[in-house]
């Protein structure tokens, strides 16, 4: 019985020659076959790591990562397409941000009796943060389904189009960065050297938004209504997320400092908080970059075997 690793290899070709076939044995194992019982031979046997291995799925992200020339360049066009014959172009990208954190910063500034010099800025940095984790897990629920056509018919690597979109979530929030370095220079922030954290902060909201793409995108193809629920959850997440609230404030009140607590159970707001306190000058609590590199192994282990198991199918289930 051939095990999974070996197929059957074809020797001793030839005119008036029987075709034998490759026994499976390891690739060190020589053995001797014989053509009509007159002339030894021996096999060629290839091992065939199958469709579900670690070899391939590794090949996968290492082939995909090889094309950055290609999946640069359709993540640029990608956003050159959205604002195509626009006056402004992508410039809309850092205009919408504005007007959308201005007017939430001045509206629940107003309601919660907040300082606009420091709550301006701490509104418009959370949404910097949070559009980057929105369009990667909305966005990676339907990677794939986005790109049936290239699946079916380019033999390219399925990481190629998670690095695309991820590339295209960085190129927004280059876009939007804008925003943040303007309110920083109206309204003076205390920041020093912890500013340098926010490189690494960056990096692991990249390595995260790409096993997210990668598991939620696998998981959407074979099952359709994973989107819009992962959508509607996710509009959820901006509430349960300090962005338009301080949660260090709700921290500072004993009668709901207990409570407020219960808040470090959403991720998304260990991943804001890493990147958003060195941007702002405060204080890192590096618990938070604790819990964020948890997440971030169990994550990538979880991708990494749904990319083993499930690479192959993909093409049929979209």
């Amino acid at each position: 019985r051939l095990g999974p690793r070996h197929r059957p290899v074809p020797v001793g070709r030839g005119p008036g020659r029987r075709q034998t076939f490759g026994l499976p044995y390891s690739r060190t194992v020589a053995h001797a076959v014989t053509d009509d019982d007159r002339e030894p031979r021996q096999v060629e046997l290839v091992d065939d790591p199958g469709p579900r291995s670690w070899r391939k799925a590794f090949d996968d992200l290492g082939r995909g990562w090889k094309q950055r020339a290609l999946w640069g360049y359709l993540g640029w066009q990608d956003i050159k397409q959205r604002y195509r014959r626009s006056v402004l172009g992508p410039l809309w990208i850092s205009i919408s941000m504005a007007v959308i954190a201005v007017a939430m910063g001045i509206l629940y500034g107003a309601l919660f009796g907040e300082d606009l010099a420091t709550f301006l800025p701490y509104v418009a940095t959370g949404l910097l943060i949070w559009n980057f984790v929105q369009g990667s897990i909305i966005e990676g629920s339907e990677v794939f389904i986005a790109n049936e056509g290239l699946i079916r018919f380019l033999p390219a690597p399925l990481s190629l189009h998670v690095y695309r979109l991820v590339w295209r979530q960085t190129l927004f929030f280059l876009h939007n960065l804008i925003v943040w370095l303007v309110l920083v220079i109206i309204f003076p922030q205390p920041i020093g050297w912890t500013l340098l954290l926010a490189i690494p902060a960056f990096a692991l909201l990249m390595i995260n938004g790409a096993w997210i793409a990668i598991v939620s995108g696998i998981l959407a193809t074979r099952f359709r209504d994973i989107p819009p629920i992962i959508a509607s959850l996710t509009q959820l997440l901006f509430f349960m997320t300090p962005i338009v609230w301080q949660y260090d404030r709700l921290l500072s009140m004993p009668a709901v400092a207990e409570r407020a607590r219960i808040a470090e159970i959403n991720p998304v707001l260990h991943f804001v908080e890493i990147m958003r306190q060195p941007m702002l000058g405060q204080p890192i609590a590096w618990h938070h970059w604790v819990v964020v590199g948890v997440i971030t192994v169990v994550g990538c282990l979880t991708a990494l075997v749904a990319l083993r198991n499930y690479r192959s199918r993909v093409a049929y289930w979209v």
